[in-house]
């Protein structure tokens, strides 16, 4: 269980984060979306304690955050061991990523955009990946993204960040159905609305 409170953030001149309170169950993969500056990496960044908050907590299984082969046959590249970094393509080298995070077993996962550069099909091949991870391994995950079509096949939840707050929380079927004309105006994709683009 990862529980966030009243997390708030300052950077510079800009409130990042404004008072963010999130709750991600065990075993349970929650996307926070929003537009581009919204503070989704920021919030990522605490949670594995690289950057500290002005205010709030943090806790990962009650607790506050302040050696095996690599899973290659999970992520479809059994045989690319000894294959050069530079020789991979870019949906590749993300499934080696991913092979690397679940090499020790973990109980949590971060991931901060995990489809960007990748072409539909590849996008769809990490997407799967995802999903199947978090039934094989059971972990708890938190996918940052702007990308709705990943995050619609991946979230069991998704959290909208806007003005440093969460202002809409529920499952893909409730953010799908929703008349927040936010949450409509995001999804739509539309530069017309209450969100003013920066």
């Amino acid at each position: 269980m990862i529980a966030i409170r009243g997390l708030k953030k300052r950077l510079g001149a800009k409130q990042v984060l404004d008072g963010v309170d999130l709750d991600v169950a065990t075993g349970q993969t929650v996307v926070v979306a929003g537009p581009s500056g919204t503070g989704k990496s920021v919030l990522l960044k605490h949670v594995l304690g690289l950057i500290r908050a002005d205010e709030g907590s943090i806790e990962v299984d009650g607790e506050e955050v302040v050696g095996r082969r690599e899973r290659l046959e999970w992520v479809g590249l059994l045989g690319v061991e000894h294959v050069k970094p530079a020789s991979l393509s870019g949906g590749m080298r993300k499934r080696v990523g991913l092979a690397r995070a679940i090499a020790m077993d973990p109980r949590f996962m971060l991931y901060d955009e995990p489809t960007t550069g990748l072409d539909p099909i590849m996008a769809d091949v990490i997407d799967q990946l995802i999903r199947s991870l978090q039934r094989r391994l059971g972990v708890t995950s938190i996918v940052v993204t702007h990308d709705m079509h990943s995050a619609f096949k991946i979230g069991d939840r998704i959290a909208m960040l806007l003005g440093g707050r969460i202002v809409f929380n529920g499952t893909p079927a409730e953010m799908r159905d929703t008349q927040d004309p936010v949450v409509r105006q995001f999804l739509e994709g539309s530069s017309q609305g209450p969100i003013q683009p920066v």
